[in-house]
Parts: C-alpha cells; sequence; structure tokens
C-alpha cells in the first residue's frame, strides 16, 4: 500500500465511526437532555476516541483489533437477531475493516451476494470464484467468511 492510501482509509474509518456514534447515541441523548453542554464534550471524547478505535483495529494485533471490532459492533449495532447488515454496508469503511480483519463477526457462512457485496464484485464473480477453487464453499450453502478475509488480504486494499 502506497503511503498516502493509508491516512485515507484512516480517515474515512475515523469520519464513519464518528457519524454512526452521532447519529445512534449522541443525538438522541442530545434530544433527551434538551441540548445539554455536556453532550458536545461528548462529541469531542468520541472524535478522539474514534482515533485510538481506528488505529486498533487498522493497525493492532489480531486480539486487539478483534476484541475493538467486537465491541464497536455489539455497541453500533445492538439487537436480539444476528448482525445482517445490508450488503452495501460491507463496502463501507468499517465494513471493509471488519470483513480485512475477523471475516463476518459472528456468521460460519455468508451469501454469495454478501460475499460479493465484500470483495466489490458481483454473486457470479463470487460463484465463478468459488468454482474455480478460490474461495472456501460453506457446507451448509455459501461461501466461508474467512475465505473471502483471506483473499481480501492478499490484494491490495485498494482494488
Amino acid at each position: 500500500m502506497d503511503e498516502g492510501e493509508e491516512p485515507v482509509i484512516r480517515r474515512e474509518l475515523i469520519d464513519q465511526l464518528v457519524r454512526v456514534i452521532e447519529v445512534r447515541l449522541l443525538d438522541p441523548l442530545e434530544i433527551l437532555l434538551d441540548g445539554d453542554e455536556a453532550v458536545g464534550a461528548l462529541r469531542r471524547s468520541v472524535r478522539d476516541r474514534a482515533e485510538d478505535w481506528a488505529d486498533r483495529m487498522l493497525d493492532g494485533d489480531e486480539r486487539t483489533a478483534t476484541h475493538t471490532i467486537a465491541r464497536m459492533m455489539a455497541t453500533l449495532y445492538p439487537g436480539d437477531e444476528p448482525f445482517d447488515p445490508p450488503a452495501d454496508w460491507w463496502r463501507t469503511p468499517l465494513g471493509q475493516v471488519v470483513v480485512r480483519r475477523v471475516g463476518h463477526p459472528y456468521a460460519r457462512a455468508v451469501s454469495y451476494s454478501v460475499a460479493g457485496a465484500m470483495l466489490g464484485i458481483t454473486r457470479q464473480g463470487v460463484h465463478d470464484l468459488v468454482t474455480r477453487g478460490k474461495l472456501e464453499r460453506h457446507p451448509d450453502g455459501g461461501v466461508t467468511p474467512e475465505s473471502v478475509r483471506d483473499r481480501l488480504n492478499r490484494r491490495s486494499p485498494t482494488t
């Protein structure tokens, strides 16, 4: 990766983290607290912490990155149902970091269309890669997220 690429990926990841935290957590809190000035301090703190989280996810060792991603996913995308974002989420900076570092945080298999979104190719492209043995088909159907992660990590992050 060129030196200029990492800061762009890092900056985009930070911006997405801040945006999601503001929309999901801080904006509702500001409404509940009638615009309390403490929320402004929280916004500044989130911006500072987002830089640390991005560093851990991008450059941390496997344990640190996985732990940070797990905390982020559980906090930002809580629910009683399994984590199942829309396919285009995987093309976001956070989605790309998640798939490159852990594959899918909770699924043992993903559909061809989700694998395609993770890789930035079509469903048919995923089918072709499975047929040629470049991606691992899960015994219960779909593709293993680990094989998607491994394929992405063999390629340049900007391809």
